[in-house]
């Protein structure tokens, strides 16, 4: 990689990668991932470091490190209650947990301290793995709202943020991202979620992600209690966020919807709240056929409570 000077050195709980920001010239297949960054002049535009969080007193992320750039698509996979979840919640800020130590960095700001709300507005997402139900917000209002609110934060860090005039205008929007995942102009009249069966739900959460257009997108398992179908049309919808140049964070249990991306650039296995091993395509295929036992791990039916943390 042209330019990159790296340095390698340990970590309490990764191998670090330095190099000069100034000399970036990263081909499209160059897939970095940083682990863990000493060196605060390193810019990926999601950075966790030495992250700790627990939820009433009981430690669920303990010192992980994780990092993706724009344009990258990792994955994580693990047993149930390893802390996927929590990692996606604790990014976005959600109130129930308590970070005890580390950073969370976006675009080099240390977002900790932030509302989920101005973390959106920095350009996160995400998908949740139980969307809520919420009578009374209609759906359409909600997204339009959202995306007005968004493109005045993420104008100058996006070039390919439309600007819409009317209502109609819009709503043509939403018609085009709803054919998208393969859902019917009348979702636009209901209330958000409300009466969505399972597999809808999941197929909203990718649709407001197609048109909300955010930088790094995080997906908590959109492709559970889905049909073959339905997966594909949810993959299919993940590909056109890759084309526009976003980053994707999948957190799934299987290989399959990894199958059907257009690019997949780093698996990460997570366990007792740690990235352990990380890889490639391969890796997510080699998990499918043994499972976890083959690198010390078990996924035991009884963690699947403790798998909702």
């Amino acid at each position: 990689m042209e330019g990159l000077k790296p340095a390698y050195e340990q970590a309490p709980c990764q191998i670090v990668i330095k190099y000069n920001k100034n000399n970036l010239n990263f081909e499209q297949s160059d897939s970095i991932f940083i682990l863990c960054l000493k060196n605060k002049e390193i810019v990926a535009f999601l950075e966790v470091h030495n992250l700790s969080a627990n939820i009433n007193g009981k430690e669920i992320l303990n010192d992980l490190c994780i990092g993706m750039d724009r344009g990258q698509v990792h994955a994580i996979m693990g047993p149930n209650g390893s802390g996927k979840s929590t990692l996606a919640n604790v990014i976005m800020g959600h109130p129930k947990y308590s970070v005890t130590s580390g950073s969370i960095l976006v675009d080099g700001e240390n977002i900790l301290e932030l509302s989920t709300e101005e973390r959106a507005k920095r350009g996160l997402f995400l998908g949740f793995q139980y969307p809520t139900e919420i009578p009374g917000v209609g759906y359409s209002h909600f997204l339009r709202n959202a995306y007005n609110i968004l493109n005045k934060s993420l104008s100058g860090k996006q070039e390919n943020r439309e600007v819409f005039l009317t209502v109609k205008e819009f709503h043509e929007y939403l018609k085009k991202n709803l054919d998208n995942v393969g859902l019917q102009t009348t979702f636009l009249s209901r209330y958000l979620n409300e009466g969505f069966s399972g597999g809808e739900k999941k197929r909203s959460e990718v649709m407001q992600m197609l048109v909300l257009k955010p930088i790094i997108a995080i997906l908590d398992e959109p492709d559970s209690g889905l049909d073959i179908d339905a997966i594909q049309a949810v993959a299919e919808a993940i590909n056109i966020l890759i084309s526009t140049g976003a980053g994707i964070l999948i957190i799934t249990h299987y290989a399959r919807i990894l199958r059907y991306l257009s690019k997949l650039d780093k698996v990460h296995v997570m366990s007792k709240g740690q990235i352990i091993k990380s890889g490639g395509k391969e890796l997510s295929e080699e998990l499918e056929v043994k499972g976890y036992g083959w690198i010390g791990l078990s996924d035991d039916s009884s963690t699947q409570q403790s798998s909702k943390l």
